[in-house]
């Protein structure tokens, strides 16, 4: 196994994010407005500019109605394709 870095897994946990909100057809404003989190740390967060809290985590996956651990899942299957 490759190391990671910091900036990669944000960028993968993002992406993951991004693919569940767009199969469910929603925008970033209203998964913000669903998880109550600014619609501007949404996008920076898909974009890999933040490093997500696991708090928020928590909220986005409830608000997807997924559970955090296949989110987590995801984001290591775009490492895998990554790397």
């Amino acid at each position: 196994m490759t190391a990671v870095n910091d900036h990669e897994l944000k960028v993968a946990f993002g992406a993951a994010m991004r693919k569940r909100r767009t199969l469910q057809g929603l925008s970033q404003e209203k998964l913000a407005e669903m998880a109550n989190i600014h619609r501007t740390y949404i996008g920076d967060v898909e974009r890999g500019l933040r490093n997500i809290a696991l708090v928020n985590m928590r909220r986005v996956a409830k608000a997807l109605g997924t559970p955090l651990s296949s989110l987590i899942a995801e984001m290591e299957s775009e490492l895998d394709r990554e790397g």
